[in-house]
């Protein structure tokens, strides 16, 4: 039984410290994209062509 509870702190431990991380690479910007979704628009067209052309 002494062996769930090691296990049980060691990964709420190593949940927190994930948490934690996530919240420092959020907080920092690494997950902010301003970029791509301006051009996204601009690829479409090509990718769909290229789909189509392989296709046939």
């Amino acid at each position: 039984m002494s062996v769930i509870y090691v296990l049980l702190t060691i990964s709420i431990v190593v949940a927190i410290f994930f948490f934690v991380a996530f919240i420092i690479a959020v907080r920092s910007g690494q997950f902010d994209d301003s970029y791509t979704p301006s051009v996204r628009m601009l690829f479409e067209d090509e990718l769909v062509k290229e789909k189509t052309t392989k296709q046939n």
